[in-house]
């Protein structure tokens, strides 16, 4: 695996892991961005709306856009990858907790 893959793997991996974190399931792509950073995957808002799109195709996510302000809010699948209760090959798998 390059390191992009695991990169994008990782990157899909926490986004979905904030968004079933939040209250509503759902965020924007500039605090997702912010978020990627933080956790350490640096990601340009570019790379965000790519993964933000490819969520949305296989179904862990539902968008709402109005012009470049993106809103994701997590499904039931994504919401159940993001806490190791489903898996893709696509999304690394979180580690267990401690």
């Amino acid at each position: 695996m390059s390191y992009n893959d695991f990169n994008r793997k990782h990157r899909r991996l926490a986004i979905l892991r904030h968004l079933e974190a939040c209250t509503d399931y759902t965020s924007n792509a500039s605090i997702l961005t912010d978020v990627l950073d933080h956790v350490g995957v640096t990601s340009t808002r570019s790379q965000v709306i790519t993964e933000l799109q490819w969520l949305k195709e296989n179904g862990f996510i539902t968008t709402q856009e109005n012009g470049d302000f993106v809103v994701a809010t997590a499904t039931l699948s994504g919401a159940e990858i993001a806490t190791g209760r489903s898996t893709h090959p696509e999304v690394q798998r979180p580690s267990p907790k401690a």
